[in-house]
């Protein structure tokens, strides 16, 4: 499986360092592809690899997030509105073994505005049981909040995404999630639109009382198209630095082609 990730992924790095029609992108541009508040029709195809958990043997997982943002106006006041549809894989885990279904669906909806040097987006959330297997989601409607606060500077961007959700309906047989999300954000423009991207979420179980504080170092290229298109690929190896309970990740790798479209 991890193969042919890796050789998927290349191969789109190579069509697109080859086709005459990408050049590079100014610091402005930059922070457009990079800023979550952007908005922009936008269609992320990201993977999020575990290469391994704490005190789980040879244990590894990976989630593929199809993800999408749409730009709208809602009572007169400009909105964006994301989704995000999993496809996970499991660990190779007795009794069951691996098994490779899809996720819970999560969307939230943020009003956009601006405060002070921040530009910021906040609103609801809703993740509704869509999971193909009891092992790839929670069996729990939830519904919680979203924040964002990004401020864009002349060498990148600094801020971060909060959410936060508690579930309220589903599967009496299954457990009462309470989740809580931080997701730093710290990107720093280099030449030739290349930029250094540290963004790994941290993520606390209130339910269960365990969490897991990762850190992540890693790079991304930029480029646009004559159509207006911005292509945004990245990796990011991600390592956890604090943690309380097992069964937690260990190391990650965040990677993916985010792309904008022109409205």
């Amino acid at each position: 499986m991890r193969k042919a990730w890796r050789k998927a992924w290349m191969l789109v790095g190579v069509w697109m360092a080859s086709t005459g029609l990408l050049h590079a992108q100014s610091n402005a541009e930059m922070n457009a592809a990079n800023n979550p508040l952007q908005p922009s029709l936008g269609l992320n195809l990201q993977d999020a690899y575990t290469g391994s958990y704490y005190n789980l043997d040879d244990a590894d997982a990976n989630a593929f997030l199809l993800r999408g943002a749409i730009p709208h106006k809602l009572f007169g006041l400009p909105q964006l509105m994301r989704t995000t549809l999993p496809l996970v894989t499991t660990p190779n885990l007795a009794p069951d073994g691996r098994t490779t279904r899809m996720g819970d669906f999560n969307v939230f909806d943020v009003a956009l505005f601006k405060a002070g040097p921040f530009e910021m987006g906040i609103g609801p959330q809703l993740t509704a049981p869509t999971a193909g297997d009891s092992r790839t989601g929670t069996g729990k409607w939830q519904a919680g909040l979203a924040a964002l606060a990004i401020a864009p500077k002349a060498w990148g961007l600094i801020g971060g995404l909060v959410t936060w959700q508690h579930s309220f309906a589903g599967s009496g047989n299954r457990s009462t999630q309470n989740n809580l999300q931080v997701q730093p954000f710290f990107i720093y423009n280099l030449p030739r639109a290349w930029y250094f991207r540290s963004t790994a979420t941290w993520t606390w179980d209130l339910h269960a009382g365990t969490h897991y504080l990762p850190v992540g170092v890693g790079m991304g290229k930029i480029w646009k198209d004559r159509s207006g298109v911005t292509y945004n690929l990245f990796a990011e190896p991600q390592f956890t630095a604090a943690r309380e309970g097992d069964g937690v990740p260990q190391f990650q790798l965040f990677f993916g082609l985010n792309l904008q479209f022109p409205l």
